[in-house]
């Protein structure tokens, strides 16, 4: 099953952190993805610029609406995440326990995807289940 690690800090946090600190944290978390790798879970995973550099679309009334900047007013932002192959739930919770940015006010939403077979299957169809 694969699952998906969306991590989350508030970058007005991060910014207040002090650079050597940062740097100290991103080394671990470099050293913890290549034990994901080495373990054969990581199936991919990307650390994305700042909210600043986002643009949301969206459509309202028929039309494209691009806006610069993130769509949700939230205290965190998601500033990466990690596919990563587990066995169950349990698995990848603690694989996402083990990222540096947790105590430092991370935080990282586990969540599951939905299998091929599933997503491809007709309406009303119980493949995948």
């Amino acid at each position: 099953m694969q699952y998906l690690l969306m991590c989350c800090f508030n970058e007005e946090q991060w910014a207040k952190i002090p650079e050597s600190q940062r740097n100290k944290i991103m080394r671990e978390y470099g050293e913890w993805e290549q034990s994901i790798v080495k373990s054969g879970q990581f199936r991919a995973g990307a650390q994305l610029e700042s909210t600043s550099a986002s643009t949301t679309v969206r459509q309202q009334n028929g039309k494209l609406v691009i806006t610069d900047g993130p769509y949700a007013e939230t205290k965190e932002q998601l500033g990466g995440y990690h596919l990563v192959e587990c066995r169950d739930l349990d698995e990848a919770l603690g694989i996402a326990a083990r990222i540096p940015t947790l105590p430092f006010g991370g935080l990282i939403e586990v969540r599951p995807l939905v299998p091929a077979a599933a997503r491809m299957a007709p309406a009303g169809s119980t493949a995948g289940h």
